[in-house]
């Protein structure tokens, strides 16, 4: 009989402590200690960090999924939990990477990769999915001046830009995960355009159906999730008739294609931020579409979205929600940052008024005072970066317990477009740029913008991307 996974946990504690106590380096040793400047020097030693290894899951992915919203998984933190979370954070995180915001570049706003190159660019083939589709989203404003066109990345497309990707697992990973999960990964805020679409906070209907009609969700998001325009040449769909279509025939092929093999699917849906809203949005529309698929949506530092009604129906259709914040973030606190702490004090009498935004499932709070590889200072912008998020969800094992001795991802990550480590670590801030700032010394000597390949262009009609 298998084991639960409270238990499971019980036996990996134990084994963890008696592991530590055969290490040259003492368990106390190693929790008071954070990495020196030596440790991230190669030497092909054992203090290099690394990842966390995957755990085949296939008989507990439900639990994983949240199928129970994630009971006894949470305080502690089980570790195969865990290692999903940070999974599905580096799909987010990946668009991020990948997205050019040179204001200088033809291509401004897109991806600086296809499709098919993007997880190996990145260093994600690991994870065992294949992107299968690109999104792309409207968010048409008109901007001041001060910003300056190139910023709007007009000569490809003054108002579309790359929001995301669909990616399906392959069969060594569905294996291991005990099923086909189709993933949604969301891009959060970074366009000027963006910022200021994400601004518009008055609560309107989602649906135009009058029975949903006290249903709401803030008007600028669901701006971005639904414009389109048939002026432009790109975005003749908007983000959500790309998703909507594309998931229900991607979910529709795989259920004709391994109905046979008795494979379960899942749709777990990820974004940061923005991101985390869009996920919201497209978990709404795709349990009311596809009625009975496992959802599952993990935001990451993602403001509120709806009201209590948009809530209650998420929980009623079925999409299990895992929020994953940190304490110093004050996005998840907005919008209605004073309105809600003021009616947190009126208890049951507030928890029914329509015209407040709410927050949506379970929540994971993490604490950046937690790590010691981190500086303990106000940053509202650092701590609103997802690699911070990934580092602080990698070192959590439970409420007021210090960082975990064994964590394992690369402490380095965190200063790729922050300056939050500790200067003892002599990690250089800002470090994940362009070289040359994106020139290139080509075969003449000259220095120059490097050249796209014909499947790097963006195109959403062209089948390459």
């Amino acid at each position: 009989m298998a084991l639960p996974l409270s238990r499971i946990r019980v036996h990996e504690e134990a084994a963890i402590k008696k592991s530590a106590s055969r290490c040259t380096k003492t368990l106390a040793h190693l929790l008071h200690l954070p990495y020196s400047a030596s440790d991230f020097i190669d030497r092909g030693d054992y203090m290099t960090p690394t990842k966390s290894s995957n755990e085949n899951i296939p008989t507990k992915w439900r639990e994983i999924h949240g199928l129970r919203n994630w009971e006894n998984l949470l305080n502690p933190l089980h570790p195969w939990l865990r290692r999903e979370l940070v999974k599905y954070g580096e799909f987010v995180q990946a668009t991020y990477d990948a997205f050019d915001f040179d204001p200088f570049s033809e291509y401004c706003g897109s991806s600086r990769y296809n499709r098919h190159k993007l997880f190996k660019e990145l260093g994600l083939t690991q994870h065992g999915y294949k992107v299968t589709k690109y999104i792309y989203a409207m968010s048409h404003v008109d901007v001041p001046r001060c910003f300056g066109r190139s910023f709007l990345g007009e000569k490809w497309s003054k108002d579309s830009n790359w929001m995301g990707y669909v990616a399906v697992s392959d069969d060594e990973e569905s294996a291991r995960i005990g099923r086909r999960d189709i993933v949604m990964a969301w891009r959060g805020t970074v366009t000027p355009t963006e910022w200021f679409t994400d601004l518009k906070t008055r609560l309107e209907c989602i649906d135009d159906d009058q029975q949903n009609g006290n249903i709401k969700v803030a008007r600028g998001f669901l701006s971005i999730y639904r414009s389109k325009s048939e002026l432009t040449r790109y975005n003749k769909l908007s983000a959500s008739e790309q998703v909507v279509g594309m998931i229900m025939q991607e979910v529709n092929r795989l259920m004709e294609l391994y109905k046979g093999k008795g494979e379960e699917i899942s749709f777990t849906i990820a974004g940061h931020s923005l991101g985390g809203a869009l996920a919201l949005l497209n978990a709404y529309e795709a349990a009311t579409s596809i009625p009975g698929l496992p959802i599952c949506v993990i935001p990451f530092g993602a403001p509120r979205v709806g009201n209590m009604a948009f809530n209650e129906k998420l929980s009623e259709i079925g999409v299990k929600t895992l929020r994953i914040v940190v304490k110093q973030d004050i996005v998840p606190k907005l919008p209605g940052i004073l309105v809600n702490k003021i009616l947190q004090g009126l208890g049951v009498v507030s928890r029914k008024l329509n015209w407040v935004h709410r927050h949506v499932g379970t929540e994971l709070k993490l604490d950046m005072f937690m790590s010691p590889y981190l500086k303990h200072e106000s940053d509202l912008i650092g701590s609103h970066n997802l690699e911070i998020c990934l580092h602080l969800l990698d070192g959590f094992l439970r409420k007021q317990s210090k960082f975990r001795w064994n964590a394992r991802r690369d402490v380095a990550l965190v200063n790729k477009t922050t300056d939050m480590l500790i200067e003892e670590l002599r990690i250089p801030e800002f470090w994940y740029q362009l070289p040359y700032k994106g020139l290139v010394l080509n075969k003449h000597g000259r220095w120059v913008k490097p050249y796209r390949e014909p499947e790097d262009v963006p195109s959403p009609f062209c089948e390459k991307y």
